[in-house]
């Protein structure tokens, strides 16, 4: 056997296992907290609570751990002291002091001796006064030294158990495991005893105790005041305490301080003692350790006034007297944190909701929202929230006293001094929600066909051209969230012909409609899908029946028979304005975000077929479900539908001769599409369209069979 344990009948010195600690990573970040917004400079000492519990496992010791709760919280005005909660039976509080300097050369030169004997005084004086019959955990203070370099996240600290020392040092006999030292019956209604104190929430927390056992072996657990009581009844008493020690050959460092009290308190020349253990929540008897402790001066003791001397400084982990530094850089910077914070629920939806979820693809899109208004805002934070990490807002608008109230980016301070821009006020607020967002932000009007364009302005909407072209083409999906529809034409244009992922989302009053357009004319479908340039053709595009599933989608414009014109001039305010129910907007947008997020997780990506709830073409195999690809909804009837509409070969905006024709002619096209409102009616064929409508009759046929009613194919 070690030195540290005896036969039986031979004393030895009894040694005791030193306290380990440890600190959660939380705790650094409440303490940073604190020395930047309320302590600054103060270097006063600051009351903490660590916890500790039994061990509970044969092989691991317990440490002394310090939480996020250890220390006060900012908000308490009132005090420095730590708001606990009492009765968990894993976090047996135990009262500290923190001594926390303003640099690294001040932490190096404290008084550590000085330090150690005042809390060591402490111990003393609550041992003299009776302090420790009421409150026992004083029996376990601590103090921990700290520095915290708040550029670097590193953090320098050495904890302290003050232990009061026995001069000669105490003796034991007998140490063995309690299911030897006790008889059967004993093991277990000691057993019982503990697990019943255990349970209670009074006494789970109280590391310090007493194990009465009377003559007929029915043994109770009793607070320390109740010794005199137990020794009056001439019942067999040990002194237990919650040992946080797994070594079977050494009793934890608790018992160092409630020997002395023990001694001091009642004279006893010999002490039985119990280091309770536990195993899965459980006492554990075969783990838990019994012995004599016997001292040969216990008079001298019980009449001793002056502190005896005090040892404790923990070891580093090289076993040396030293101080500890731990560097959170990565974990402790704010931005850092709010990664981690903010990618939380995603992760945790891999669990086992959807363990596809491709949060790389997610981070790596780059997103362009045409628009930073009341859908802006609300499509902005519904790709944060999804884990979206590249943002670019392209508007033109400056933040109004209208607008912060539903446009969510936006605050008081936005609108002052004329208004900042939507682009940039939106792209700084983004910022400020989540720090790790990459956000840019594009101070520019979009070219709209029915807004004609003066000489002198040619060049600089040429530009502006240009630069929407080069948007689009370095970023992977578009939203379209302007307020007029003619601002969507061009857009619309550049994502068919870059077949760039596009999603509109636009609102009525008490309406709204959110579709994801189709692939452009020159990706993978064949131009030859479309259907043929007359009004027959285009009657049979719509169907309530979903036929020619071949066809690409369409885009925003694919049902118009006439091009985009001006919609703003010659309005009231009223209609000048997008004058909608509050509520829409963020229901809209959110299903534009998830209509994204559909797609990016869809083997189809862009070119996936419209799905429905009641079809065969379900995207069973999808955990996100069905990708459709028109949502119309209605606030005044709480309904939504959805629908589908192909692509058609008279669009103004997505059809082959539109997209062959700016290939061809660039700029040129634009300008002229801008500048006459007829000249898209008249390349598409619309022109020749119209006229020919009035030739016809259209006969409406009644349709049976099982179609269902719950989309409509348009």
């Amino acid at each position: 056997m070690s030195s540290s344990s005896v036969d039986e009948g031979n004393e030895s010195i009894l040694q005791f296992a030193p306290f380990q600690s440890a600190v959660d990573e939380g705790f650094w970040h409440r303490l940073s907290s604190l020395k930047l917004n309320k302590l600054g400079i103060d270097e006063s000492p600051i009351p903490i609570t660590g916890f500790y519990a039994p061990s509970s496992h044969r092989q691991v010791s317990n440490h002394l751990t310090l939480f996020t709760e250890s220390l006060p919280p900012e908000s308490n005005e009132q005090s420095l002291e730590p708001v606990l909660s009492r009765g968990n039976r894993n976090r047996c509080p135990i009262p500290g002091i923190l001594y926390n300097t303003n640099t690294l050369e001040g932490f190096q030169a404290l008084d550590k001796q000085k330090l150690l004997k005042a809390e060591a005084k402490k111990i003393w004086e609550d041992i003299l006064s009776g302090k420790v019959q009421e409150d026992c955990s004083l029996l376990s203070r601590f103090l921990v030294i700290s520095f915290a370099d708040l550029k670097k996240w590193s953090f320098y600290y050495w904890f302290a158990f003050p232990a009061l020392v026995l001069d000669p040092p105490a003796t034991v006999v007998n140490l063995k495991p309690a299911t030897q030292w006790f008889s059967k019956d004993e093991v277990e209604s000691v057993t019982a005893a503990c697990n019943d104190w255990r349970n209670m929430c009074s006494t789970t927390d109280v590391p310090f105790f007493l194990v009465s056992i009377p003559s007929n072996s029915t043994a109770t657990i009793r607070h320390l005041a109740e010794f005199e009581a137990c020794q009056k009844d001439s019942h067999k008493v040990l002194f237990g305490f919650y040992d946080p020690c797994h070594l079977p050959n050494n009793p934890g460092w608790p018992l160092r301080n409630f020997l002395w009290y023990i001694f001091r308190r009642w004279c006893l020349p010999k002490v039985h003692f119990f280091c309770y253990r536990e195993s899965r929540g459980l006492a554990d008897l075969e783990s838990s350790m019994v012995g004599e402790a016997s001292v040969s001066n216990s008079q001298e003791l019980r009449n001793h006034e002056n502190m005896p001397n005090a040892v404790g400084w923990e070891l580093n982990n090289r076993g040396r007297k030293a101080s500890r530094c731990i560097s959170l850089a990565k974990t402790m910077d704010p931005n850092r944190l709010a990664v981690e914070a903010a990618d939380l629920n995603l992760k945790l939806m891999r669990w086992r909701q959807l363990p596809s979820l491709n949060l790389t693809v997610l981070s790596s899109t780059r997103c362009l929202l045409l628009g930073a208004g009341t859908l802006g805002c609300q499509v902005a934070r519904m790709l944060m929230a999804w884990g979206v990490r590249k943002i670019t807002f392209v508007d033109s608008g400056r933040v109004s006293m209208s607008n912060p109230l539903r446009q969510s980016l936006y605050t008081l301070d936005d609108c002052l001094n004329g208004g900042e821009f939507k682009a940039i006020a939106a792209a700084k607020s983004l910022s400020r929600i989540y720090p790790a967002v990459e956000t840019q932000s594009v101070v520019m009007a979009i070219p709209m066909p029915g807004h004609p364009v003066l000489s002198q302005d040619e060049s600089s909407v040429l530009e502006d051209c240009k630069q929407l072209h080069n948007l689009i083409d370095s970023h992977d999906v578009i939203f379209l969230l302007t307020d007029t529809r003619e601002s969507r034409w061009l857009p619309t244009l550049l994502c068919a012909k870059t077949n760039k992922i596009a999603i509109t989302a636009a609102l009525g009053f008490d309406s709204f409609l959110v579709m994801r357009h189709g692939a452009g004319p020159f990706s993978s479908h064949d131009i030859k899908t479309e259907a043929v340039n007359d009004l027959s053709a285009e009657i049979a595009t719509i169907s309530l029946a979903g036929k020619n599933r071949g066809q690409r989608l369409g885009c925003y414009f694919c049902n118009d028979v006439v091009a985009p014109v001006d919609s703003t001039s010659n309005r009231t305010l009223d209609q000048q304005c997008t004058v909608t129910r509050p509520g829409l907007a963020p229901i809209a947008s959110s299903l534009a975000v998830e209509l994204l997020v559909g797609i990016l997780h869809h083997p189809s990506g862009i070119s996936a077929k419209a799905e429905f709830s009641s079809t065969i073409d379900t995207g069973g195999d999808q955990p996100l479900g069905i990708l459709p690809h028109q949502v119309r909804g209605s606030l005044s009837q709480f309904s939504q539908m959805i629908l589908v509409g192909h692509a058609s070969a008279s669009c103004t905006a997505c059809s082959s001769i539109v997209v062959e024709e700016y290939e061809k002619r660039g700029l040129d096209f634009i300008l002229e599409a801008i500048n006459h409102p007829t000249y898209l009616e008249d390349l598409t064929g619309l022109t020749e369209l119209m006229k020919s409508a009035s030739k016809f009759e259209v006969d409406w046929a009644d349709e049976t069979g099982d179609d269902d009613d719950e989309f409509s194919l348009i």
